[in-house]
């Protein structure tokens, strides 16, 4: 991130990489795959991956480590089984559940505890206990498919969004408390909270990214990218959003 020049190109999965992802307070990374596979790498060390998980029977779609208890992590596959990996104990999955929902199989941890885990099923966003599994919410109302979530920093709220609608959940009452709907020429398809503003949302659109000011409902468009504007990222500590694009570019925005 000083130079902006590649370190390393990691090269072991068999087919598309669809989800990538650091473990909490370490140089190691865990990447997901259309192969069926996680693998774990350390970007301190990036000759070869540390270890393969295996055992999904279809595409692994997405994979999140757990914010306190950093040796756990999940992941989800194209047929809605989540699994749930210890780094520490062993390379073999301690537990698995399945919601035959159908879906996209995107999963994240809520931050700070971890306490719980939302995962995407088609036009509903689950959100389960962690240590029962147990579905404690079912957020529906989007009349399209789900295709990213991203929680508050506090993990007091959730964010979902399909192309023609954002969605904001409390996890207090599993309530929608403010939407938010996308004009015809530009829909929406990631989003991320501002760094230092905590009631600015940053949503990825067709060519703009859209910053949303939802204590007082209004919307600042600027120009980003010639293209879907498919997944943000921001660093609390650098205070920089990440956007990137199917135009093939990653930007910085300060």
């Amino acid at each position: 991130m000083i130079n902006l020049r590649t370190d390393s190109t990691l090269e072991e999965h068999k087919s598309v990489i669809t989800d990538v992802c650091f473990r909490p307070n370490s140089t190691q990374l865990a990447t997901a795959s259309m192969d069926k596979s996680v693998r774990l790498w350390d970007t301190a060390n990036p000759i070869r991956s540390l270890h393969e998980y295996s055992g999904h029977d279809s595409a692994v779609m997405s994979l999140d480590f757990h914010p306190k208890k950093t040796d756990l992590f999940c992941s989800c596959d194209g047929n809605d089984e989540i699994r749930y990996w210890n780094i520490s104990s062993s390379s073999s999955c301690c537990r698995e559940f399945k919601e035959s929902l159908g879906g996209n199989g995107l999963v994240r941890f809520q931050p700070r505890h971890g306490n719980v885990l939302a995962a995407v099923y088609n036009k509903t966003v689950s959100v389960f206990d962690v240590e029962t599994s147990t579905e404690i919410y079912s957020l529906q109302g989007h009349p399209e498919v789900v295709d990213y979530i991203c929680w508050d920093p506090s993990g007091a709220v959730l964010v979902s969004v399909s192309q023609c609608l954002v969605k904001i959940w409390s996890m207090v009452s599993g309530e929608c408390i403010q939407e938010l709907a996308s004009l015809p020429d530009q829909l929406f398809y990631s989003c991320v909270f501002h760094p230092s503003y905590s009631t600015l949302l940053i949503i990825g659109g067709t060519k703009c990214l859209e910053l949303w000011n939802m204590t007082h409902n209004k919307i600042m468009t600027v120009s980003a990218h010639e293209d879907t504007i498919s997944c943000l990222a921001q660093s609390p500590v650098t205070r920089i959003v990440a956007s990137a694009s199917h135009d093939s570019f990653v930007r910085l925005w300060k």
